[in-house]
């Protein structure tokens, strides 16, 4: 039995594939990695997804939709990598060292995390609905760093991640640790002084 198949399952004549939407989805991700959002169509996506083209326009009601949906997931898993980390992080110290290590290895640890993120930029820059997710991403992402700093510094630090995480991406050097480590205990240390 194919790949196919094995997902698919025939109930009354009908193929019955709870999972087929959620594919999409991850697929149309895939699709903006390799080939950017220009580059993504419904066919594109169909094909890496191992659907209909008609599932397209079944479970989406049009590229539009599928993008946000898409990039929405995509944001999500971000933010959940902010929350784990920070969440296990019980001290300052602690919580230091988990920006630290989101900034040097958790949120854009893979080439597809960031284009994925730099699409993502490009279109909430021309298109406000994609601002909706950019913001919600920050809220969460905000939020998870509320846990252990004021509100001023959190801002603070997420503008750092932000900005050296992008700066990693188009790098041709890894990042430094060292410079990482300094620039968040200078922003945490003005905390303290407060």
């Amino acid at each position: 039995m194919s790949s196919r198949g094995a997902r698919e399952v025939r109930q009354g004549g009908r193929r019955f594939d709870p999972d087929r939407r959620s594919r999409i989805i991850d697929a149309c991700l895939d699709v903006i990695a390799e080939r950017g959002v220009a580059g993504t169509s419904h066919r594109r996506v169909a094909a890496a997804a191992d659907v209909p083209l008609g599932s397209m326009t079944y479970h989406f009601d049009g590229m539009g939709e599928l993008l946000q949906v898409a990039f929405a997931r995509f944001a999500d898993s971000i933010a959940d990598r902010f929350d784990t980390r920070l969440g296990a992080a019980h001290n300052q110290a602690e919580a230091r060292a988990s920006v630290e290590a989101i900034i040097t290895r958790d949120v854009f640890g893979s080439q597809r995390d960031l284009i994925l993120t730099q699409e993502l930029y490009t279109l909430a820059a021309r298109d406000p609905a994609f601002r909706e997710v950019t913001n919600a991403w920050m809220a969460r992402s905000r939020t998870a760093l509320t846990r252990h700093f004021d509100p001023e510094t959190t801002v603070l630090l997420d503008a750092l991640i932000e900005g050296l995480t992008l700066h990693a991406a188009l790098n041709t050097a890894p990042p430094n640790r060292e410079l990482v480590r300094r620039a968040i205990d200078r922003i945490t240390t003005a905390q303290e002084a407060r």
